[in-house]
């Protein structure tokens, strides 16, 4: 069956697919209702581990009754903390790690992802990979807060060196410019 591209998460999980293999680590640094963690948790399969993050109660909620239902609550780790402590939380070199900004589905958007917690999560994030993993960042502008965050993860993207990183801005062209869309970061060495 194809899977269709329609929009940032479908096309993060494109490129997720293409580089999570059995037995790696990954990371899920907005776990939210759990949709991301357990298809990392099914890529990374029983001998990978998956850390997933989330400052809200009713999102690791979510997230562990989701992988239960799956059967596969035993590879993720959730993590009571925000994704700002990746690098403190996290042990070692990842394969790839995931956010899904703004705010959790569902809810009210009072509680959102915010430049300066998400600037340092991405710093730390890159710091983790292994050569050839990724970094996917699906950007949603359209609440209060998204355009602010929107900038600090385009400069985020912007700075990271040439010789160690090859980045993409992943937009759909027939979407509004309002639409979510990808950043995807490689580790090249």
């Amino acid at each position: 069956m194809t899977r269709g591209l329609s929009g940032a998460v479908p096309l993060a999980h494109f490129f997720l697919r293409e580089r999570v293999k059995p037995g790696d680590r990954v990371v899920d640094a907005t776990c939210g209702n759990g949709h991301d963690t357990l298809f990392l948790a099914e890529l990374v399969g029983p001998e990978g581990r998956v850390w997933a993050f989330d400052i809200q109660d009713a999102a690791l909620a979510a997230t562990a009754k989701r992988l239960e239902a799956a059967g596969c609550g035993e590879r993720v780790e959730l993590v009571n903390g925000g994704h700002e402590r990746l690098a403190e939380l996290v042990p070692g070199p990842v394969t790839a790690v995931v956010f899904n900004l703004g705010f959790l589905p569902g809810a009210e958007n009072g509680t959102i992802t915010t430049p300066a917690t998400t600037g340092a999560a991405l710093d730390q994030a890159t710091e983790l990979l292994l050569p050839g993993g990724i970094v996917t960042v699906a950007v949603y502008t359209g609440h209060p807060g998204g355009p602010e965050e929107e900038a600090a993860v385009d400069a985020w993207a912007a700075s990271l060196p040439p010789a160690r990183f090859n980045v993409w801005r992943c937009r759909q062209g027939n979407r509004s410019s309002a639409a979510p869309y990808l950043v995807v970061a490689e580790c090249r060495a």
